[in-house]
C-alpha cells in the first residue's frame, strides 16, 4: 500500500481501479477485506469504543437522526438500517415507532450482526431481523422500504455511489434516506484540538479497551477522506434523490445528511 493524500482530506492520485483506505491507496477490488478486518477485531467493542471516543455525544447524534426521520407510531412502516450491526440506530428507531414498524438490519460484517443479535431486546423479537449484506448491492426488492438509514459506515463502503444508488432503489416513492456521518470541523480552534485528539488519543484508547489501535487509526484516517459536506451531496442527488440537505452538529464533527426519493 501506498500513502496518498494527507490528514487534511486532500486526496493524492488514485486511478480508477485503487481507493483510499484511510491515508493509504489500495486495489478497489481489496478494500472491502481489509475494511471487514477491522469490524471484526473491534465488533465485541464497538459501542463501548463510541461512548468512550466521544464523551457519549454519539447517543445524542443517533436520537438528532431518529428525531429527524420521525417514525409514524399509528402505521406500518418498514425500516432499512444499513452497516448498523450492533443495533445501536435500529433499536433507537423501534423505541420511536409504532407497534406496526418492523426493521432490518443489515450488515457486511458478521462480528457486527452477532453482537446486535445478542443485545436485541426480546421485545423486539418479532420485528427485527439481521441480515448480512452488502450496501452495494441490497438484496432487497425495489421499492420495499419507507426510510433507509446510515450511521458512520457510509465511508467504509468502497463504492459509495453505488450504494447510494441502491439505497434509492430500495425505498419507496416518498421515502426518507437519512445518513449520520463525521465530517470537517468548521469551528477555528476547534479544528486543531479535533485533530490533535483524533490522532493522538483515539488510536491510544483503541489499544487499551480492544488491544489494537491500528483499527482506529484508519477510522480516523477515513474521516479525512470522506467527500467534504457539498460533495457528498451532490453524490445524494446525483443518485436520483431530492430535497437533498445537511446539518452540522458539534461544531461540523458530524453531519445529517437527508434526502427525499420523490
Amino acid at each position: 500500500m501506498s500513502s496518498a493524500g494527507d490528514k487534511d482530506g486532500r486526496p493524492g492520485e488514485v486511478s480508477g481501479r485503487d481507493t483510499h483506505f484511510g491515508f493509504s491507496t489500495v486495489p478497489l477490488e481489496g478494500k472491502q477485506d481489509l475494511v471487514d478486518d477491522v469490524f471484526h477485531k473491534v465488533a465485541r467493542r464497538y459501542d463501548l469504543m463510541n461512548d468512550l471516543m466521544s464523551a457519549g455525544l454519539h447517543r445524542a447524534w443517533k436520537d438528532a437522526l431518529v428525531s429527524s426521520l420521525r417514525p409514524p407510531r399509528d402505521r406500518p412502516f418498514d425500516h432499512l438500517d444499513v452497516a448498523g450491526g450492533t443495533g445501536d440506530v435500529a433499536f433507537r428507531v423501534l423505541d420511536a415507532a409504532g407497534p406496526a414498524a418492523r426493521m432490518t438490519v443489515l450488515d457486511i460484517n458478521a462480528d457486527m450482526l452477532a453482537v446486535g443479535r445478542e443485545r436485541a431486546p426480546s421485545r423486539f423479537d418479532d420485528r427485527i431481523e439481521f441480515v448480512e449484506g452488502n450496501a452495494e448491492a441490497l438484496p432487497f426488492p425495489d421499492g420495499r422500504f419507507d426510510a433507509y438509514t446510515i450511521a458512520f459506515g457510509i465511508r467504509n463502503v468502497p463504492r459509495i455511489e453505488l450504494a447510494l444508488s441502491e439505497a434509492y432503489r430500495a425505498l419507496k416513492r416518498g421515502g426518507r434516506f437519512l445518513c449520520l456521518e463525521f465530517s470537517h470541523v468548521d469551528v477555528p480552534g476547534l479544528d486543531t484540538i479535533y485533530d490533535a485528539y483524533s490522532f493522538a488519543v483515539v488510536p491510544a484508547l483503541g489499544k487499551v479497551v480492544t488491544g489494537d489501535g491500528q483499527p482506529y487509526r484508519y477510522l480516523v484516517e477515513s474521516i479525512r477522506k470522506f467527500p467534504r459536506p457539498e460533495s457528498f451531496a451532490r453524490m445524494i442527488r446525483d443518485a436520483g434523490f431530492g430535497r437533498v440537505t445537511h446539518r452540522a452538529m458539534t461544531g461540523g464533527i458530524v453531519r445529517l445528511h437527508s434526502g427525499w426519493k420523490l
